[in-house]
């Protein structure tokens, strides 16, 4: 009886894993065609024309891996805990950036923006990845 009981516990978690990368992974995309949208509005494209890449949905849905950092976090303020995702998740697009570059797929290239680090991360994003952290943890908790 004991051993079904871890079986379906094991089970569970998978299943709340797998939910949790879909969540994050939807809205990182969605956040992703606002973004670009009302970027390209400011620069006079009326259209709001978004972009994103089907290689974004798995870079997005590794930030269900904020969930067990947040309860590790919960006792802390919401200007450590923003600025912990922050870090983290320009740690992760650096390295799925610099992976995805070598083979010449990254889909996203910031080397004409002036606070970049090798045209892979933008360090004025800072706010927003802030925010974006933030809300992955309210969406995971």
């Amino acid at each position: 009886m004991h051993e079904l009981q871890e079986e379906h516990k094991v089970l569970n978690q998978i299943i709340t894993t797998e939910t949790d990368f879909l969540k994050c992974g939807i809205t990182g995309w969605c956040l992703e065609v606002v973004w670009t949208g009302m970027l390209n509005f400011f620069h006079f494209d009326k259209k709001m024309t978004s972009n994103t890449s089907i290689l974004m949905f798995p870079i997005y849905g590794m930030a269900a891996f904020i969930k067990p950092i947040s309860h590790l976090l919960s006792k802390r303020n919401v200007l450590f805990r923003g600025s912990i995702y922050t870090v983290l998740i320009f740690t992760i697009e650096f390295i799925t950036g610099n992976a995805l570059k070598k083979k010449e797929m990254c889909p996203w290239d910031y080397s004409k923006s002036r606070y970049n680090i090798k045209g892979l991360i933008r360090l004025d994003y800072a706010p927003a990845w802030f925010a974006v952290g933030l809300l992955y943890e309210k969406i995971l908790n």
